[in-house]
């Protein structure tokens, strides 16, 4: 069956109202056309939806319900009470569908095969990679302008000093007033890269952080971890090279904080094995290699000694 616009339907749903309520006979044809219609709009809906769909509707017909201008004439009153009867059989089989599809149920864009651009009704321009799904509620844009992403985005974002916009993802959100950015997503690894403006990251069981142009938030594919790494332009190329500007574990096994500082600083650390699993909280910010080894070593009440680029754990 075709897809129907708002203006088929309703002269379609109204077409119906008008038989009913007047007795004329719907056609085999129309009443086919009708239940075909029923199938393909009620399979994707669920029944919480129709539910809230149709109070909606009996709500707008509560007023035409408790009128009482027929109440001494029996046989117009029954005629007028059957047309509203009529009225609710109608939305309530297909004005519930009907309703959410068009008021309620949320806009998904799903991008399965190269880059995708998706147009906003704020201005908004937002990029999704292969893979990438965008949910974008049916009141947006409103006072706030929040927006789903399962997947790889960019987003450049108009820009409203008192309209923020944020985007939720997978166990984290990225809230912003207007720039261009770009949300990462793969496995439990998480970043945003910020391109220009200005955004604040939230992310479960770790401090907000605000990043700059050129600055990436990420969490290293550690849960409770975050970092923030900024790229600048060596003199002698065009290559951005990252340096760590903070890093903070909140409740983390010690075995894990290893991995990231060992990846991060280009060297080994060597522990007791018993401590692996120890939960550890610290914010490494602002110091180098040495000062922030030494203050894990204080945090794990151990000693440390280091041999070239390898860093030695003892009680």
């Amino acid at each position: 069956m075709r897809n129907l616009n708002f203006k088929d339907i309703q002269a379609f749903v109204f077409r119906l109202w008008q038989r009913e309520v007047s007795d004329e006979i719907i056609s085999e044809k129309e009443t086919e056309l009708f239940d075909q219609w029923k199938i393909n709009v009620e399979k994707d809906l669920e029944s919480n939806h129709i539910l809230e769909s149709k109070a909606r509707v009996l709500l707008v017909l509560e007023s035409y319900l408790t009128q009482t201008t027929y109440i001494n004439h029996p046989n117009g009153f029954r005629k007028y009470f059957y047309q509203i009867a009529a009225v609710i059989l109608l939305l309530f089989s297909v004005g519930g569908i009907f309703s959410y599809n068009t008021f309620f149920k949320p806009d998904v864009y799903v991008t399965e095969k190269g880059n995708q651009k998706i147009y906003l009704k704020d201005g908004s321009v937002v990029t999704l990679f292969p893979g990438a799904e965008l949910t974008v509620e049916k009141s947006f844009p409103a006072d706030t302008r929040v927006v789903a992403l399962k997947g790889d985005a960019i987003f450049s974002v108009a820009k409203s000093k008192k309209h923020p916009f944020i985007v939720r993802a997978d166990g984290f959100s990225t809230k912003v007033l207007g720039t261009v950015f770009k949300i990462t997503q793969s496995g439990n690894d998480k970043a945003v890269d910020l391109y220009e403006g200005k955004v604040a990251v939230s992310y479960v069981g770790a401090p907000v952080t605000f990043l700059k142009p050129n600055q990436k938030w990420t969490n290293f594919g550690v849960s409770r971890t975050a970092a923030v790494i900024s790229f600048t332009v060596a003199h002698t190329s065009t290559k951005k090279l990252p340096s760590l500007l903070s890093l903070s574990f909140n409740d983390v096994m010690l075995k894990e904080v290893a991995e990231v500082l060992q990846k991060n600083y280009s060297i080994s650390i060597i522990y007791p094995k018993e401590l692996a699993e120890k939960k550890i909280t610290a914010d490494f910010t602002g110091g180098n290699t040495d000062e922030n080894i030494g203050a894990l070593a204080f945090i794990l009440d151990l000693e440390v000694q280091k041999e070239k680029q390898t860093y030695i754990f003892k009680k």
